[in-house]
């Protein structure tokens, strides 16, 4: 058909005046308005259009691609290249919202998911760093999957998007950082699994069945990665971004000075992860620099890395006006069309925001941007838009079409919400067996504090409208109804004491008192960093005057993402017991009452060191993992920290007590003889080798080695229990880690009974270190095993 004058004319290699094409722009964007201003579905390859071969699902999703960027002109496809992307009136495209949001249920931080439809909640599950605590995987996987199915859900009615932006995978570095909630912690093998898990629940792989999870890792290589995709999730964010504004620094400025070891050790492995196990779809780049470069315009992260090295195929978006602020905010591009050429030729695909739909048409006329740069970007969102069905015809003849309003919010995905809560509650302190409470013993209950009636508070950070909350003071009261409640604080910042009085009154008549304490959106979110661990304004005078004035021992529920400082309840026996909730979401208060009353036995574990509050002496801007003794530097993470800790990594405690015992694992590990590698290459040796080059090593697979240990639960409670597997290297790498988190495996137990837990063990992957360089070596010599306090040595040699 005869294409319109204007498109022509952009067709063609005029290219007209900077004016001429700013107005082109704004005539576009009010002449093809965003989809969300008409919320039912949209769908392409309708009658005529649907004769392309773009709309043939029998073809190869790369040979749909290019037809249809074929089809384009360079308007079109410039006004493709913003989350918001346009319609393409010609081909009878709608326009369509590539940004929704889905950390830990459906949330309207993105303008792709309303609730202002047939749909009007979704099922809030705890907050990642919670469910992260439960240290299953297969659980990851499942709340993920039906997150997706709730997401699909809401996509066929027109609420939702199929392009979603999350996991966030970045490591918890600090505990100041005000996202660290959205986190899977601080151990790069958890964040990995927990990528992969969600990555692939999400997007609707199947679930392999079997005993070992790392082994079925094999067998989904072998999912060609052209294939459908019930939605798309997105890793996020690449990479080394964890500060929101610290230190008059914020992260729209801020430069992560990163070594290649801490790199290649810490910041990277979720992400590698993501892609080459989970098979994201999708990448954002961050807002930071890395080492002076803006992460969005870094081409060795973005292609020689992501697509070259670790196979990604999927599309990679910029964070939200990350593009804009590579010039306006960190003045590394010398103008906004440099800008537009910096990402586009370091291969990021997508601008979340308007920077280029503003300026690209300006950068292509100055020749910084060519039309084979656009058509790289477009190839990639095209062919995930093709395997999510975008491009297949009618609704009803796409997969997953069925999923409807009855598939949110339905009693399948609050039962696992609420298990989820359970397994993550961590109970950090029992003195005497104070917990669990006995129903028949109880005829009276207090529970104090801002958070203990307020559903909202139990949320976190990018949560949406939920279901059917219930709050702490509802879920106590189904155990025991006399239960009464006070705020003691007015909110969170608790900033006076003038509700003190009412909550001591309150607590001297009940048998038993729970104080609810902690963090809130106003202390720890996005865009706002902590400047203290300790609790906020005077809830440390709270707890104490209620400890001081009830019958009996109190018991503390923390609220929050990040680490608290509450040394001073550690030793004080008027606080019997701590429980750490995390934020969990719709059904906290069910979760919360059942522990405490015994019906669940807790197991959760700590996925980030709780430091003290002299860490807070530490600049926040220093990225290095490793101590620095010579500046006073103590490192960051179980794995490098060398001061005093509040409660550690892993720490979690159970009404039962459990022993370990290691049943086989093998007493030595051959590897290959290599030629000399040493650790010091300017000495000669000619008997010892130090390490092997993991990339060298070409028998991998041939090392990989089983570890069985039986789990004892030595109480009288049944219970599912945290395993974690740890190794030490002989450490002549300098800076290898005091120890790192090789296997985690959660098994259900019964009591006085032993349960067996097995580890697979690549010795390339979960022995080795990363020396200064960036290098993955396999150390040569003594290995140690250990879980709990078990160990086993094992001699690795050539």
């Amino acid at each position: 058909m005869q294409a319109p004058l204007w498109l022509q004319m952009a067709q063609s290699q005029w290219h007209p005046p900077p004016l001429i094409s700013l107005f082109l722009f704004l005539f576009l964007s009010l002449s093809f308005p965003s989809s969300l201003e008409n919320p039912s579905p949209q769908f392409s390859c309708k009658p005529p259009h649907d004769c392309y071969p773009f709309c043939n699902s029998s073809l190869p999703t790369k040979i749909r691609a290019q037809d249809l960027l074929s089809r384009l002109f360079l308007s079109d496809k410039i006004l493709q290249l913003s989350n918001g992307a346009a319609s393409i009136p010609h081909l009878g495209i709608p326009a369509y919202e590539w940004w929704s949001e889905s950390l830990h249920g459906l949330a309207p931080n993105g303008p792709g998911v309303t609730f202002n439809g047939s749909v009007t909640s979704a099922t809030i599950f705890p907050q990642v760093i919670l469910s992260t605590s439960s240290f299953n995987s297969s659980l990851w996987f499942s709340l993920a999957s039906s997150i997706g199915d709730e997401a699909r859900a809401m996509h066929n009615v027109g609420q939702a998007g199929l392009t979603f932006w999350a996991p966030n995978i970045n490591i918890f570095r600090d505990p100041r950082w005000g996202r660290g909630q959205e986190t899977c912690g601080e151990d790069p093998l958890v964040a990995s699994v927990y990528a992969v898990e969600y990555v692939r629940g999400f997007q609707g792989e199947p679930e392999f069945e079997g005993l070992d999870d790392e082994l079925m890792r094999d067998k989904r290589i072998l999912i060609p990665r052209d294939s459908k995709l019930k939605l798309s999730a997105c890793c996020k964010h690449f990479t080394a971004y964890d500060l929101e504004n610290a230190e008059n620094v914020t992260r729209y400025t801020f430069n992560a000075k990163v070594s290649k070891q801490d790199l290649e050790d810490t910041y990277q492995p979720p992400f590698k992860s993501c892609i080459q196990d989970g098979h994201a779809s999708c990448l954002m780049c961050s807002y930071n620099q890395l080492n002076g470069i803006p992460s969005c315009a870094r081409y060795d992260l973005l292609t020689q890395t992501a697509r070259n090295e670790w196979g990604f195929e999927g599309y990679i978006t910029s964070d939200c006006d990350a593009v804009a602020v590579i010039y306006e905010d960190q003045r590394y591009a010398p103008s906004p069309e440099d800008a537009v050429a910096d990402v586009l030729k370091a291969g990021m695909d997508i601008n979340c925001g308007t920077y280029l739909l503003r300026y690209t048409a300006f950068a292509v006329e100055q020749g910084k941007v060519v039309e084979s740069d656009i058509d790289r970007a477009l190839l990639n969102l095209f062919s995930v838009q093709i395997r999510l069905g975008l491009f297949d015809g009618f609704p009803n003849k796409q997969r997953f079409a069925g999923l409807g309003p009855n598939d949110v919010c339905n009693a399948k995905h609050r039962k696992l919400a609420l298990e989820a809560t359970r397994q993550g509650i961590v109970l950090l302190k029992n003195t005497k067996s104070f917990l669990p409470l006995t129903k028949s013993k109880v005829s009276s209950m207090a529970i104090i504090g801002p958070a203990a009636h307020n559903a909202s508070l139990l949320n976190g950070d990018y949560s949406g409208t939920p279901c059917n909350p219930t709050t702490l003071f509802e879920g106590l009261r189904t155990y025991v109804k006399n239960t009464a409640y006070s705020l003691g604080c007015l909110d969170i910042a608790c900033e006076s004491s003038d509700g003190f009085g009412e909550a001591i009154d309150v607590a001297k008549t009940a048998d038993i008192v729970a104080v609810v304490a902690g963090l809130d959106l106003t202390q720890e979110t996005e865009d706002h960093d902590r400047v203290s661990l300790i609790l906020p304004g005077k809830q440390r005078g709270l707890i104490t005057s209620i400890a001081h004035a009830s019958k009996g021992p109190v018991i503390l529920i923390l609220v929050g993402g990040g680490p608290i400082d509450v040394s001073f309840t550690k030793e004080d026996p008027r606080i019997a017991s701590i429980l750490w909730i995390g934020y969990p979401g719709e059904t906290g208060g069910e979760a919360v009452a059942e522990v405490l009353f015994g019906d669940v036995n807790p197991g959760g574990r700590l996925p980030v060191t709780w430091y003290p509050e002299s860490f807070t002496s530490v600049p926040m801007t220093d990225m290095n993992m490793r101590p620095d003794p010579s500046r006073g530097y103590p490192g960051r993470t179980y794995r490098f920290y060398t001061g005093e800790v509040v409660y550690p990594f892993g720490h979690g405690l159970s009404y039962s007590e459990f022993s370990y015992e290691f049943l086989s694992l093998p007493k030595f590990l051959s590897v290959p003889k290599v030629e000399l590698l040493s650790s010091t290459p300017d000495t000669l040796r000619t008997n010892q080798v130090d390490y092997i080059y993991i990339e060298e090593v070409e028998t991998c697979e041939a090392l990989r080695f089983y570890v069985r240990v039986s789990v004892l639960n030595d109480g009288g409670m049944d219970g599912s229990h945290v395993v974690l597997l740890y190794s030490k290297s002989p450490a002549r790498i300098s800076g290898a880690p005091k120890k790192q988190l090789i296997g985690f495996k959660r098994v259900h137990t019964k009591s006085k009974q032993p349960t067996e837990a097995v580890f697979f063990v690549n010795p390339c992957e979960n022995l080795s270190n990363v020396n200064e360089h960036g290098e993955r070596v396999l150390e040569i010599g003594n290995h140690v095993l250990m879980v709990g306090n078990v160990e086993h040595l094992m001699v690795v040699g050539s």
